[in-house]
């Protein structure tokens, strides 16, 4: 076989080439209908065309039809060069100075195609006009093509690796496109061995193209490998993920990786914010580049990459079906850390009832052995007894018994408020008048340290129970906890009413401000001094919230402590109200009130 017989089997699979490339190109923009793949489907058709039409063509032109369809291809080899870098264009604009500069030079060179005398057949001499227009020819071509090349180049350092691939093997294909047109240029026309290597590198050209541009399923699946891996560690750890923040966290990046994307969220079902990987940027809105997947109880939105839908349609799917899978381990999360909570809140509602009983014979322990061991005495030796003595004995009986009156009465709240059966009945009160009578009844002998700023004609609806209970235990506390001056405030507003009992005292120690709330929590200094039984704010607070308001509390400046009643103003009539469990005992509060 002859190296001529050679070079021209090689045209022919040239020219295939190019032609399958137009074909595979045009089926894509029939596919997809967006404009990079109609850039790609002028580029490569254009391309096709001018290689198929090159091997059907005489080699001579001598009629006038000839003529005119060399030119023609002339003109769409012109173009190919500018619909390449408008092809890459398509996904990133490029700046309008180097728009205008491509666009004139291609303008320019199709005029000047098309000015020019005639073309020079194979083998005979070029005259100097012609060989300027091939050099500028050859300038064209290699300009638009190296910018293309480059920007695909550049572009796919941070795309997975399937588009990372086809981006760089469409650039290679463009350089060696470029490379060949040169030497078959320069290259003397009877050299075979040569221009059976210029025939090669155009093939090559051809092949890198469809690699690029439609790769077959084993070189994607290749190409693929490194984001396959991570998905499928990521399922594994979907398969031990406890949590929604877990899920997200094994399977956020992997699925950022997959596209290419610039940021990747999981949402709620009412569109909140779970998660999110990549850029710190808010959820972005529907567009070209943002794929937006709906899994069980939320969903997940992908802010992909500008080449990602073009270039990796396929590991779009992929992200699809992990999106599947991360809805059903985001429904099997959920369920887990509702039963734990349940199972803790169990754990912790049999604790309080251990406690509570084992807290409640504690308290009571003191006051009955105190009152058993008087009424003992009294009745062997108090015919026997000095008055002075016996009359010791009976003070210290009637103190115990009214502290032990108190905690039952505080142990029958409790139980009260457990079952759900506190009626809330507001009514009209005058403020001032009743935190008189409290101060008068809760000072036991220092009301001149308690301050009251409230107006006299200040009325307010509130159940008075509620309103005793709580005063009442403020009152108290800040007497013995706290420090004169203690004012007591009161103010009505459309929405609330309040009111606040502040002391100049120490304050509440901050590593015990977490468990001011809790029934039975007392201070170490008040569990050292034996003050109080550690239940009235725990009740002080659901009384509070049996009306729909609450009991707060906050340290002041320089010292003290700050305790405020808020009820809701709103009830003009007396209503009846319950509370449930949940709202009088929740879980420790992290700003909470005095011991």
């Amino acid at each position: 076989m002859t190296a001529e017989t050679v070079n021209d089997i090689l045209g022919y699979v040239t020219a295939a080439a190019f032609g399958l490339l137009g074909c595979v190109s045009l089926w894509y923009w029939l596919r997809r209908r967006d404009r990079p793949s109609l850039w790609a489907a002028l580029c490569f058709g254009t391309l096709g065309a001018v290689a198929l039409a090159g091997q059907v063509l005489p080699e001579t032109a001598d009629s006038g039809f000839e003529i005119v369809v060399q030119r023609l291809l002339v003109v769409v080899l012109v173009l190919f060069p500018y619909l390449l870098f408008k092809f890459t264009a398509a996904f990133d604009p490029s700046s309008r100075r180097l728009e205008w500069t491509a666009a004139a030079a291609t303008a320019g060179l199709i005029a000047w195609t098309i000015a020019l005398p005639d073309f020079p057949q194979a083998g005979e001499h070029r005259t100097l006009a012609f060989s300027i227009y091939l050099y500028m020819l050859l300038l064209q071509f290699g300009f638009l093509s190296t910018i293309a090349a480059y920007r695909l180049w550049r572009a796919g350092r941070d795309q997975p690796s399937v588009a990372r691939n086809r981006m760089r093997m469409l650039s290679l294909a463009a350089i060696a496109l470029t490379a060949t047109l040169f030497f078959a240029v320069v290259a003397p026309a009877d050299e075979q061995g040569l221009q059976i290597a210029i025939s090669g590198l155009g093939i090559a050209s051809a092949l890198a193209f469809l690699l690029g541009f439609s790769p077959p399923g084993i070189v994607r699946l290749i190409w693929r490998r490194p984001e396959q891996e991570r998905v499928r560690h990521a399922i594994i750890g979907l398969m031990a993920a406890t949590t929604p923040e877990e899920v997200a966290a094994d399977v956020l990046p992997p699925m950022m990786s997959l596209v290419g994307a610039r940021a990747v969220f999981l949402l709620d079902a009412d569109d909140k914010v779970i998660a999110r990987h990549g850029a710190d940027v808010a959820v972005p809105s529907e567009g070209p580049n943002v794929l937006r997947i709906d899994v069980p109880g939320g969903c997940l939105v992908i802010w992909g990459g500008l080449y990602a839908p073009f270039f990796g349609s396929e590991e779009i799917d992929l992200l699809r079906s992990l999106g599947a899978l991360t809805g059903l381990a985001l429904d099997r999360s959920r369920l887990f850390v509702r039963e734990r909570e349940q199972r803790i809140a169990l754990e912790r509602a049999d604790e309080m009832k251990t406690n509570f009983i084992a807290l409640a014979a504690h308290e009571l322990r003191t006051p009955v052995t105190s009152v058993h061991g008087v009424v003992r005495t009294l009745d062997r030796l108090g015919d026997q007894l000095a008055p002075e003595d016996r009359e010791e004995l009976e003070e210290a009986l009637r103190s115990q018994t009214e502290r032990m009156r108190g905690l039952v009465d505080q142990l029958l709240d409790l139980s009260r408020l457990e079952a759900d059966t506190v009626p809330i009945q507001p009514v009209r009160i005058p403020v001032r008048a009743e935190i008189e009578d409290l101060v008068m009844a809760s000072a036991s002998g220092r009301e001149d340290e308690v301050e009251i700023a409230i107006p006299e004609d200040l009325e307010a609806v509130v159940d008075k129970t509620v309103f005793e209970r709580v005063i009442s235990n403020l009152l108290t506390n800040a007497i013995r906890h706290g420090a004169s001056p203690i004012v007591v405030t009161a103010a009505q507003s459309d929405n609330h009413f309040r009111v606040t009992v502040e002391d100049a005292g120490a304050g509440v120690p901050p590593r015990f401000i977490h468990e001011l709330f809790e029934r039975f929590s007392r201070s170490d200094e008040a569990r050292a001094r034996g003050l109080g039984s550690g239940l009235g704010l725990a009740i002080a607070r659901s009384y509070a919230r049996a009306h729909g308001g609450d009991l707060v509390h906050e340290n002041i400046a320089p010292h003290g402590a700050r305790f405020q009643l808020i009820v809701p103003s709103d009830r003009g009539r007396a209503t009846v109200a319950t509370t449930s469990l949940t709202s009088c005992f929740p879980p420790p509060s992290r700003t909470s009130s005095h011991s």
